[in-house]
């Protein structure tokens, strides 16, 4: 007679059932789908600070890690505490694996922080933006207008802007929440005279016709006044947020002259992300390997990120193009949004569940 097969005891199944559900939900999140949450207003009013949604790395191809030695379902951290939940002992080379699609113009991607380099490719921390221009388009941005390729720009039905709103009155919360604008998108000026105001033209067309309201004004900044603050160098170029380029994406084979503008425009994005062990800029000419380069072909595709609440979002106009090998996946739908200056019930937005993302 075989021996009677020993029943697991219960502590057993639940460690049994524990490591399963670690393994499946990694595998999920690494394959599939990932959970995300919005942190700030950049891309108000397409989506919210509050909402939920799940990023898809189907649709661009999921990356295979490249710092595989990671404790499971963590990012940077160990939950808690500020040690890293990874060693860079073992660094894999990029590859993808086959998508459904590309990054197309005006997807909403979530992406790696390009200019965090502290930590790993693919451990820096997540961003979302709007893919406003694709590799080989050349964008321009004059009077806060986008052009891309010389025609206008996509235009998201929540586009905002700051503007002035001028007045003698005491406006409150409410007043401003009859508009749409919550309490993060107006900050009354120091001598009372007004209000700072992050909104849609149309809602500061409304805005213009309140009895309470003295005047409107979009904030726009100077052109040729050059912003250093303004990728790749407001200050030589005479860009800033609102007026800036003409600039070309690199696209993955593209050959450039390196003459003194595409040093300006693009020794920074060969030096950081290109693959390279040793690039430097000495007289305005680019040394790379200890020799000088007359020419330089990309080695990949870049993209360039805007938020839709563009005076209020740091994006490719401050620190450069995003690289291919630091594109996470596609922002795909909301499950969940949760207002914060609610409360109860009331702090569900309800009508926002299980949209898609445009």
């Amino acid at each position: 007679m075989t021996e009677e097969k020993k029943k697991k005891s219960a502590a057993r199944e639940w460690v049994d059932a524990l490591v399963f559900a670690v393994i499946a939900a990694s595998l999920i999140r690494w394959l599939l789908l990932e959970p995300f949450t919005i942190p700030t207003a950049s891309m108000e009013k397409s989506l919210l600070v509050g909402d939920f949604l799940f990023v898809s790395k189907m649709h661009y191809g999921t990356r295979i890690p490249r710092t595989p030695l990671q404790i499971p379902l963590t990012h940077q951290k160990i939950w808690g505490t500020d040690a890293n939940s990874y060693v860079d002992w073992i660094q894999l080379p990029y590859f993808r694996l086959p998508g459904f699609t590309s990054v197309k113009r005006n997807d909403v991607v979530v992406f790696n922080f390009p200019s965090e380099f502290e930590f790993p490719v693919d451990l820096k921390t997540n961003y979302i933006k709007r893919a406003v221009a694709i590799p080989g388009d050349e964008i321009e941005i004059v009077q806060t207008e986008l052009f891309v390729n010389g025609e206008p720009g996509y235009k998201p039905e929540g586009l905002q802007f700051s503007y002035d709103v001028m007045t003698s009155r005491n406006l409150s919360a409410d007043f401003f929440s009859d508009y749409g604008i919550n309490p993060e998108g107006f900050m009354s000026f120091t001598n009372g005279s007004g209000y700072l105001v992050m909104t849609t033209d149309e809602i500061a067309e409304r805005l213009r016709k309140s009895p309470a309201i003295g005047s409107v004004t979009k904030r726009v900044d100077r052109m040729d006044m050059g912003d250093p603050r303004v990728f790749p160098d407001g200050a030589y170029f005479g860009w800033n947020k609102d007026n800036m380029g003409p600039l070309t994406i690199p696209a993955k084979g593209w050959t450039i002259e390196m003459n003194e503008e595409n040093i300006a425009k693009y020794a920074l994005t060969i030096e950081k992300f290109e693959g390279l062990d040793a690039v430097e800029v000495v007289d305005n000419q680019l040394y790379i390997d200890g020799q000088k380069v007359e020419s330089y072909t990309f080695n990949q595709d870049y993209y360039f990120m805007m938020g839709d609440n563009r005076h209020d979002s740091l994006d490719s106009r401050y620190w450069g193009f995003v690289p291919e090998d630091h594109i996470v996946g596609k922002a795909w739908f909301l499950w969940l949004s949760l207002d914060k200056h609610k409360s109860m019930f009331s702090k569900i937005r309800w009508s926002r569940f299980f949209n898609g993302i445009k």
